[in-house]
């Protein structure tokens, strides 16, 4: 092994392993949420002044949005930038190219067929690299990977080029070898083995929460634009996690009232209705 090795991520590393690490529903997770959904489209740079208007439409103080700020210029995701004698921030190139790995996920949600393909990604890393085993199992289940053993993951096979992104990031190439699966076979059922691989109880329940939190929306009728903001920023703030830990399980492996189609559909036509009306308050709100 090469003596200078170290334990911790490339600072390069940093927007692909940091993806989804923000808590939905704080003040960071709402700003990068923000940035996202409406400031690529300014051209990736906005005003700090007009940000905290924009934040303040979801009740976030100037001082909160400015320390969300601070917390994701040390992040790496923005980097200060003044325009015109106005201060403001700019997405980095790792920004953007995080946001755009997370679009296919986010707006794109994707389940297996029964005949999909599977990835198998196994390691054996040494107990000096602990630290970094640690962050690759908790990275890998961040992306809806499956525990099979402690060292061996499963997950669709259309994830393998993010679980080989973060096997990258945490420089443990070395220690990895991915494999395709057309099938496999198991002592039991299905649906056992997902439920042993898997936390599905817990996704479930994300799910239903998603869907309890938001039906205000799927209620509500003839919404302005401001109002379109208001309640659609949440909703796909809390969203933007569940394609990530959700990994499209086939039907055969899921249990019988699992509450994904609902919750999709949910998000399906939270978008359609309000993400145009939405980014037309935003363009009201900013000055470019």
């Amino acid at each position: 092994m090469n003596s200078t090795r170290t334990d911790a991520p490339p600072a390069t590393a940093e927007a692909i392993l940091d993806d989804i690490d923000a808590r939905p529903g704080s003040v960071t997770s709402l700003a990068r949420t923000v940035l996202g959904a409406y400031v690529r489209d300014l051209g990736g740079w906005i005003a700090i002044a007009d940000f905290s208007t924009l934040l303040s439409g979801l009740g976030v103080p100037e001082q909160s949005t400015r320390t969300a700020v601070a917390r994701l210029k040390s992040k790496g995701v923005l980097d200060a930038q003044t325009r015109s004698g106005r201060s403001g921030y700019q997405l980095t190139k790792a920004a953007e190219a995080m946001y755009s790995r997370g679009d296919p996920r986010i707006f794109g949600f994707r389940q297996m067929s029964e005949d999909d393909p599977w990835q198998l990604i196994s390691f054996t890393i040494p107990e000096s690299a602990r630290t970094t085993r640690h962050q690759l199992r908790r990275r890998l289940a961040s992306i809806g990977c499956g525990n099979v053993s402690p060292g061996l993951w499963i997950c669709p096979h259309y994830l393998a080029e993010e679980a080989a992104a973060i096997v990258t990031a945490l420089n443990l190439d070395e220690y990895v070898t991915s494999f395709r699966a057309t099938n496999f076979t198991s002592p039991d059922p299905p649906a056992m083995a997902a439920a042993r691989w898997w936390d599905l109880p817990a996704l479930a329940d994300r799910h239903r929460s998603f869907i309890d939190n938001h039906r205000a929306l799927h209620d509500a009728r003839n919404l302005d634009d401001e109002q379109a903001f208001r309640l659609f920023i949440p909703l796909l703030d809390e969203w933007r996690t569940i394609p990530y830990l959700d990994p499209g399980l086939p039907n055969s492996m899921l249990p019988p009232s699992w509450p994904g189609p609902t919750s999709l559909r949910l998000f399906t036509e939270a978008r359609g209705r309000c993400l145009e009306p939405s980014r037309r308050w935003v363009l009201s709100r900013t000055h470019v």
